[in-house]
């Protein structure tokens, strides 16, 4: 027998032991939902229902990290480079999914649509550029890593011009894509466990962070792809389930996809209704009230805060004199212990409030109409014509951005080292569109189906029946949900609630009614996209360090062993860093990964598109392109960062170049690397063949070399 046909036979095995092992894992999972709904309906606390989840989910990726640990080089960093494409393809999903996938994008077409909002680009743009970017690492990108048996990303550009300073530019540029995202997992993965389990947000991080360890710090990307699509199983089948079920309860049809577009004309109907509602316009009215209170408070900022200060503390006097309600008296002492503490506090809090209040007292609270395609009108006034064209230029923007992102995340590409061959990364390719399309195409159905939910059934109804989940996540998380009777009146105006996007899919099956168990699964699920994208991130990151860097290393000399030991130190180094800085809520998911995307756009894609497919592209070039690529798209997000400009007094989108917002700025850096390794590359040519050109072959990577 031939060694051919006898690795043939062996892979063969290989495979069908993979298959059994997802078979009963789908079986375990199956029954265990169906004993969890068993036990709901025999009484069981919903109190108990998410740890037990959260639990047992974090338990079954445990096994499989425990199971699949290892400290060989070849193992921990590529899975030994032997999984099944169709494998891959699911890993590549869960990785890719992220809490921002799974958490924040229906969220984001609930209060964006599909036009967008406040100069953000519609919540297509995520569906259409993360699918698009998939088709980029197809045609350009991950045939070509695969033949060249590397570890990690900045490998890439170490094997293609050699010398030190593009793998260390590379990996300091990984390293930073790769926090700003794990950031946002982190986030979700403590939204999420602190939602199942009661605790505070901080410690729900801690919660997870642990299950995040579990899975990566043993095992490397041996364990990190097991736990992957275990936790695909897991977030598609959580999706799929409300979404259908919302579909069946309005349409009669579980195809949400396919019937969504019903709801649609019936949503601009309700809009139209809510718009002209009268109740609707009191509330509005009050919006704008307020306003004008920060708005004259912010004329003379030290002398208002005096006159509240002073105002609070004599009516907390009057209110222990008539020996009023200690609750009165409580919430009396909340506001005068919540007031700022000097008047530079107090600009940035009553500029915030001001503007917030101004946006909720637009129609329908500011959210644009859900089927409108961009904002403005072509045709309409100078303004409506300005934000017209300022809506298309963003929606553009960010597609790109998405896109190149796509095509230069390290932790991302890296999952194409793991298949046998380049035909192998080509099909993986195409199995993770097909798994990462089964959920974008069911996200836009899930916002549609959402917003009918809450204008059709839940607006309307009085403050005393409220569902309780509305206090329960806003408990969880002010910004989640936000609801107060403005006009008054008893009843629950559209304007008078304000959903966070992070939360429009965890309470999906609370509002259409499914068993509680359902949110324990969609919880679960989203706790798998968050830990099943934060494993790759984390890895990336301590592969930086310790493979690329080559800190820890004496002499230039260390094992293999040795340097995998390193890398699952600074793993856990990392995770610890990442979970600090997430517990202050920097910002929304959303918001940071397209950030991390940016910034992967233009720091690694001018780079690696020029390294493949132009021979001539040089060492200083590149290195040229990634620091120019990279340091525009950070000083233009840094400018205009609202944080920023209003510590500096500067009013807001001011410096927007071609009203560009600043998480699409990988579309002025990416161009800037492309003309910098141009430029540099034919100013300063490479002397001498880089490692690459010395072993050409007809088998080589690089196209046209």
């Amino acid at each position: 027998m031939s060694s051919a046909s006898h690795f043939k036979q062996l892979y063969d095995a290989y495979r069908w032991r993979l298959h059994r092992n997802v078979i009963l894992y789908v079986v375990l999972l199956l029954s265990l939902l169906g004993v969890m709904g068993w036990a709901e309906s025999q009484g069981l606390s919903r109190s108990l229902i998410g740890p037990i989840f959260l639990f047992s989910t974090v338990m079954i990726y445990a096994l499989i990290g425990v199971s699949g640990r290892t400290s060989d080089a070849d193992e921990y960093y590529v899975a030994g480079r032997r999984i099944p494409a169709f494998y891959n393809g699911m890993a590549t999903a869960a990785d890719w999914m992220s809490a921002a996938s799974f958490i924040s994008l229906a969220g984001a077409l609930y209060l964006q649509g599909f036009s967008g909002a406040g100069g953000q680009a519609g919540g297509l743009a995520y569906v259409m550029g993360w699918t698009g970017g998939f088709c980029l690492v197809a045609l350009l990108i991950a045939p070509h890593l695969r033949a060249m048996e590397l570890y990690t990303l900045p490998d890439f550009f170490s094997q293609r011009f050699g010398g030190r300073w593009p793998r260390l530019i590379a990996a300091w540029a990984a390293i930073l894509c790769s926090f700003t995202y794990v950031i946002a997992q982190i986030y979700g993965i403590g939204l999420i466990a602190s939602r199942l389990t009661g605790v505070q947000f901080e410690i729900g991080i801690l919660l997870g962070l642990g299950g995040v360890l579990l899975c990566s710090f043993l095992g490397g990307m041996r364990a990190i792809t097991w736990t992957q699509v275990a936790q695909y199983i897991i977030l598609l089948i959580a999706f799929l389930i409300p979404v259908s079920w919302l579909a069946y309860k309005q349409l009669g049809s579980p195809w949400a996809p396919l019937a969504y577009s019903t709801q649609l004309s019936k949503i601009a109907e309700l809009e139209q209704e809510l718009i002209s509602n009268p109740s609707e316009i009191a509330v509005r009215q009050e919006f704008l009230r307020r306003a004008e209170v920060y708005k004259t408070r912010l004329e003379n900022v030290d002398l208002a805060l005096q006159k509240e200060r002073v105002l609070l503390e004599r009516q907390l006097s009057e209110l222990k004199l008539q020996n009023a309600e200690f609750s009165v008296i409580v919430k009396t002492r909340r506001e005068l212990q919540a007031l700022p503490k000097d008047a530079a506090a107090a600009k940035e809090v009553w500029q915030k409030a001001m503007l917030e209040n101004y946006e909720r007292a637009k129609p329908l609270g500011g959210m644009p109409l859900h089927g409108q395609a961009f904002q403005g009108r072509p045709d309409g006034t100078p303004a409506q014509q300005e934000a017209f064209n300022l809506s298309r230029i963003n929606f553009v923007a960010l597609i790109f951005c998405l896109m190149a992102g796509t095509a230069g995340l390290p932790h991302l590409l890296t999952r194409f080292y793991t298949v046998p061959n380049a035909a192998e990364a080509r099909l993986s390719v195409a199995w993770s569109l097909l798994f990462i399309a089964i959920l974008y195409l069911s996200a836009p159905a899930l916002a549609v189906l959402v917003k009918f939910e809450v204008m059709n059934n839940l607006v309307g109804s009085p403050f005393s029946e409220l569902p309780p989940w509305l206090s329960q996540w806003s408990r969880v998380d002010s910004a989640l949900v936000e609801v107060a009777d403005i006009n008054l009146d008893g009843v629950l105006q559209f304007g008078e609630l304000k959903l966070g996007a992070d939360m429009i899919m965890l309470a999906s099956p609370e509002l259409a009614g499914l068993p509680y168990v359902i949110s324990g699964l969609v919880a679960a699920g989203g706790f798998a996209a968050a830990l099943s994208t934060a494993d790759g991130l984390l890895l990336t990151i301590s592969n930086a360090f310790i493979h690329d860097m080559r800190l820890g290393m004496k002499d230039g000399v260390e094992t293999d062993e040795g340097r995998v030991i390193l890398s699952k130190f600074a793993l856990l180094a990392v995770a610890m860093s990442a979970a600090f800085v997430a517990a202050w809520k920097p910002a929304e998911i959303l918001a940071l990964v397209s950030a991390s995307f940016s910034m992967a756009a233009s720091a690694f894609f001018p780079g690696m598109v020029m390294g493949i497919f132009w021979k001539k592209a040089s060492r200083k070039g590149v290195v040229l392109g990634m620091l120019l690529g990279l340091s525009v798209t950070i000083f233009y997000m840094i400018l205009n960062a609202p944080a920023l400009r209003g510590l500096l007094n500067l009013p807001l989108n001011s410096s927007l170049v071609f009203g560009i917002q600043p998480i699409s700025a990988g579309i002025l850096g990416a161009p800037a690397g492309f003309l910098a390794i141009w430029i540099g590359s034919l100013l300063w040519p490479d002397l001498e063949k880089s490692p690459s050109e010395t072993n050409l072959s007809s088998e080589t990577p690089f196209p046209g070399l």
